[in-house]
């Protein structure tokens, strides 16, 4: 296996959010490289109870070995985070999720995550998954990948890029990440070709696709409310405008609970709000992180507080 290097984004943002308590219990949905997880982990005293999440078998290999000297107690499961709320049963001071894929998972050429290098089509987390990218591309129809395309990977070619894929496999199944860029590219007008990587959103598109990523990511959030106490911190960081949107969309629901009509003067139902939103706009890189990890241009951190 090679070396899982992974630089933790908003890192101090994000221990700084979870306004830590060495005794308290904090959970890590996506423990990835333990770069997260490890800070909070040193925290921690004796009493602390550090819980850690990740369905990438790598990454969890990983983690746990990284996190076994620190001192607090620790749980590790090897699960999607959307399923956290069926593994832990005490409720937690705060949870940390950092959505997205790993630098492990980019530049580790066998998974077929990037589109900067030509390996088989995967792009599985969870490497026991039977839905790969290969399966995707060779099979979803016409309709289904434009939709897939269109709406995952906001890309105005959607159509054409479906359209093509289809006709290439008819003479032959797409193996490769390579043949798959091959193929965005002969979709897009020249002009298209000189901005950012062609094949950048469609990869985005089918990657979350294989890994349902925006399904577990609703179902995660209100796993992740359910287990905060009162007083609990619950950080995301998301790296696309698709996820930060139900983050966002997903925090004011708990905050305007109210169900009165709108012509109604005042409020008769009486709904209090369940949390307070700590971030009114999402925390970005500084500068300095910028230039040290460019992978961190597009995160965004935002905090909410359970009442």
């Amino acid at each position: 296996m090679m070396e899982f290097k992974h630089i933790s984004v908003l890192l101090e943002e994000c221990i700084d959010g979870l306004c830590l308590k060495p005794d308290g219990v904090y959970a890590d949905a996506t423990m990835g490289g333990a770069g997260h997880s490890l800070e909070i982990c040193k925290r921690l005293n004796e009493n602390g109870i550090f819980i850690g999440v990740d369905r990438d078998q790598d990454a969890f290999s990983v983690a746990t070995k990284r996190l076994e000297n620190t001192k607090c107690q620790k749980q590790f499961i090897r699960s999607d985070f959307s399923q956290i709320a069926d593994h832990v049963t005490i409720p937690v001071d705060g949870i940390l999720a950092d959505l997205g894929v790993s630098s492990y998972q980019l530049d580790n050429k066998d998974r077929g995550f990037s589109y900067r290098e030509d390996a088989a089509l995967d792009m599985r987390m969870d490497q026991t998954s039977p839905i790969s990218a290969k399966t995707v591309v060779n099979t979803y129809s016409q309709r289904d990948l434009a939709y897939i395309i269109s709406t995952y990977g906001e890309e105005k070619y959607a159509k054409s890029i479906a359209s093509n894929i289809v006709k290439y496999r008819e003479q032959k199944e797409i193996e490769t990440t390579g043949e798959l860029i091959d193929i965005i590219r002969s979709s897009m007008p020249a002009k298209s070709l000189r901005e950012k990587h062609p094949a950048k959103r469609t990869f985005q598109a089918i990657r979350i696709e294989v890994n349902t990523e925006l399904d577990s990511l609703k179902k995660g959030l209100e796993s992740f409310f359910s287990l905060l106490k009162p007083g609990g911190r619950m950080c995301i960081i998301t790296f696309h405008s698709l996820e930060d949107r139900i983050v966002k969309e997903y925090f004011k629901s708990l905050v305007n609970v109210c169900t009165c009509p709108p012509e109604f003067p005042v409020c008769v139902c009486n709904k209090k709000p369940l949390a307070k939103i700590i971030t009114k706009k999402p925390i970005l890189p500084s500068p300095e992180e910028l230039e040290q990890n460019p992978r961190s241009k597009s995160a965004k951190l935002r905090i909410l507080e359970k009442l």
